[in-house]
């Protein structure tokens, strides 16, 4: 009678592990195998010293005299993790100037880098992908706040990068992005690593407390708000809908959009 009674009080806790982990199956692990498997599929360059690094075309040309100008962007990164996460860095352009200065973090030697690659190249040969544009005097106001922030990121020493959980290039231009708000863009859900915290810094609350984000180190969090929607995030993976611009996010494929026709 105590055995049978046992066995019943634990069926309700059984059944909820199963659920949880049907739940982790179908919501992180199967599209996250899936992606790894189109990756696989696909041609990709050898090495590092066999990928394509220049410039794919897509920025205006960085004339004297130009307005100032401001992009955040992002590629697929090489090798079979591409299938699950991507490159971002920052590019400016001070008014008048001839010329870009490109921000990236690596994974060797002095981590923060300037102008290290074209300004829009393309990353183990995967052209970039233009997730922010500002010209003009948005651009010229909000500059200086990113070189500033570019400067205070605390991880910008030798030895300070880590590709999983963080802190890595996507967690460098998150950084950024959370120390300039009006910049007003997150990194797309690929971007492994943009949600790394130290441990102690669990909440982040943007300024207008549109955007709320609950994080474990990286390891685990919680996003919402007009900026992610709703994401729940495990291991820099992320699963969640975005509602006002409607989409499901999914592990390495990102967002997928709902609704929109072609027409």
């Amino acid at each position: 009678m105590v055995q049978s009674d046992s066995r019943n009080a634990l069926d309700p806790h059984l059944a909820r592990l199963k659920t949880f982990m049907l739940l982790l199956l179908l919501c992180f692990i199967a599209p996250a195998l899936a992606s790894l498997g189109v990756r696989a599929a696909s041609s990709q360059p050898g090495s590092w010293r066999a990928a394509d690094w220049s410039s794919a075309g897509i920025l205006p040309a960085a004339t004297a005299g130009g307005p100032a100008a401001l992009y955040v962007m992002s590629a697929r990164t090489g090798g079979l993790k591409g299938g699950l996460a991507v490159h971002s860095w920052i590019v400016t352009r001070q008014r008048g100037d001839s010329h870009y200065t490109r921000y990236d973090k690596v994974g060797w030697g002095a981590p923060i880098r300037t102008n290290a690659y074209p300004a829009d190249g393309r990353w183990y040969s995967n052209a970039p992908e233009i997730l922010l544009a500002l010209s003009g005097e948005d651009a010229a106001r909000l500059i200086p706040q990113v070189q500033a922030a570019v400067l205070a990121y605390p991880y910008a020493q030798r030895g300070d990068y880590r590709i999983w959980p963080g802190p890595n290039s996507n967690s460098f231009v998150a950084h950024v992005l959370r120390s300039v708000p009006d910049l007003g863009v997150a990194l797309p859900p690929e971007a492994v690593g943009r949600d790394y915290r130290s441990f102690g810094d669990f909440v982040t609350l943007s300024p207008d407390w549109h955007n709320l984000e609950l994080s474990l180190g990286g390891y685990a969090g919680i996003a919402i708000g007009a900026l992610y929607g709703i994401e729940f995030r495990l291991g820099g993976l992320v699963f969640g809908i975005d509602i006002a611009d409607p989409a499901l996010k999914l592990p390495g494929f990102g967002r997928i959009e709902i609704g929109h026709s072609s027409a």
